[in-house]
């Protein structure tokens, strides 16, 4: 073979990405690169046939040189979940609304495939946030969320750095974000827009009930430290999926992770570019 094996993952609508699928397998076979889909694809998309260049139901551990994601960022992050620490770059089509992460829109897809195939692109190495929890799986490539439980009273949330505390402050929540984060539920919260490789994590409030809670970054080398003061437990979420609770005085650490990914772009790409270009969009549409 030309090249190492391609994983590919999708969103939850299989019937918008069967045929960008079908064009991408069609195109890896031509350069005999093999197309793995593991059990949740191959179930997506039942039309698609097992062949000498495409393997069905693949371990969704086995190595890749390449990983393909056709959805939002939510297929993205599930994509460089997935290939963590392997340093299997991630390239984006995105079908979502905002596609922040996405390397290249739909309407483009065709063309940036032959660019993923070709290793027409620059990679990025995106830092993670390491979180100290039972439940935390793997690190958070986006945010870490804790949060009130719907019909309990405000929380009252505790927040230390370098095991000092700064603040508590009653609130629905805080969300602790990496600079590739920082764009999604941070900024929601009027926290600081971190530029793809700036260093350290935005801590941001949801609906604190203060006129003096204000969002900050902390350095990559400090640690910090959520400690739950409510008399009820808090939820936790990561990149958006539930994980856990922190109980009343339980805590919960985050850490900056660095070199956890490896997000794919187009040559040139700017950050400053697409932050205009996806935002600014949705600000005239």
């Amino acid at each position: 073979m030309s090249g190492g094996p391609i994983a590919v993952l999708s969103h939850a609508r299989p019937a918008e990405t069967d045929d960008a699928l079908r064009h991408l397998i069609a195109l890896a076979a031509r350069r005999e690169r093999l197309v793995l889909l593991d059990a949740e694809e191959t179930a997506k998309h039942p039309s698609i046939a097992a062949g000498p260049f495409v393997e069905l139901d693949a371990d969704p551990g086995r190595a890749a040189d390449l990983a393909i994601a056709l959805g939002g960022d939510g297929t993205i992050l599930r994509a460089l979940r997935r290939v963590a620490g392997t340093g299997v770059p991630v390239f984006g089509v995105n079908y979502g609304e905002i596609g922040f992460l996405a390397t290249v829109d739909r309407d483009d897809g065709p063309a940036g495939f032959e660019r993923a195939l070709d290793g027409d692109f620059e990679t990025l190495t995106l830092p993670a946030i390491a979180v100290d929890h039972a439940d935390a799986g793997t690190p958070a490539i986006n945010d870490v969320a804790i949060t009130r439980r719907p019909g309990e009273r405000v929380a009252e949330l505790a927040y230390a750095v370098g095991g000092e505390e700064v603040g508590r402050v009653r609130c629905d929540g805080l969300v602790v974000a990496t600079p590739a984060g920082s764009t999604g539920y941070n900024l929601a919260n009027g926290g600081p827009v971190m530029a793809w490789g700036v260093e350290g994590l935005a801590v941001s409030f949801i609906a604190p009930h203060s006129l003096t809670a204000r969002a900050l970054v902390v350095a990559p080398g400090d640690p910090l430290t959520v400690h739950n003061r409510s008399h009820v437990p808090v939820d936790v979420a990561i990149d958006g999926r539930p994980a856990g609770e922190i109980p009343p005085d339980g805590t919960i650490t985050a850490a900056f992770h660095h070199d956890a990914a490896v997000l794919a772009q187009l040559p040139g790409s700017s950050f400053y570019r697409r932050l205009r270009e996806k935002f600014g969009r949705l600000a005239s549409s």
